[in-house]
């Protein structure tokens, strides 16, 4: 219970202790002013009435104010939910256009890549060409000056046909 309640609840309680322990004043006639008659009532439950009807006034008016803000709060909720649908749906075509984007990055970047390779690979193939006859042009070389060493031999075991140095 809250505090608000139970001040509540123990007024109530010594209003109506007051009230049995007052009951003979409370139904004493007395004689009362309309303001154009006179009335010969008792007062105190005139008064009694009249507060129990003020309570009973106060107690439908909260009841229709509670019922009210019920509602408001009801819908509340329903823009509030009806506002996270349009954040959730924002939200993924914000996702479905970056997915989009990064789909045509990554085209844009294997196109490149292969276009590089194929550069890259072009090199390689005219690097290798070019060793390729590197190498055949030493090997022709090579070969050459072994028959011509090969050569020398043969005209090193002819002492005639060797020419001498002076």
């Amino acid at each position: 219970m809250t505090a608000r309640l139970l001040l509540t609840v123990l007024f109530l309680l010594l209003f109506a202790v007051f009230v049995t322990v007052n009951w003979s004043a409370f139904i004493a006639p007395t004689t009362l002013s309309l303001v154009v008659d006179t009335v010969q009532a008792p007062l105190g439950l005139v008064l009694l009435g009249v507060l129990t009807a003020l309570a009973a006034i106060f107690l439908v008016y909260m009841a229709w104010w509670q019922g009210r803000v019920l509602m408001e709060t009801r819908r509340h909720t329903q823009e509030l939910q009806a506002q996270r649908v349009l954040a959730d749906q924002a939200e993924a075509s914000r996702f479905t256009a970056l997915q989009t984007s990064m789909t045509a990055e990554l085209g844009r970047l294997e196109a490149r890549l292969d276009v590089t390779q194929s550069e890259v690979m072009a090199h390689v193939d005219a690097g290798i060409a070019e060793l390729r006859q590197a190498v055949q042009d030493s090997s022709n070389t090579l070969a050459a000056y072994i028959g011509e060493v090969e050569d020398r031999f043969e005209r090193g075991a002819d002492p005639a046909r060797t020419p001498r140095l002076t």
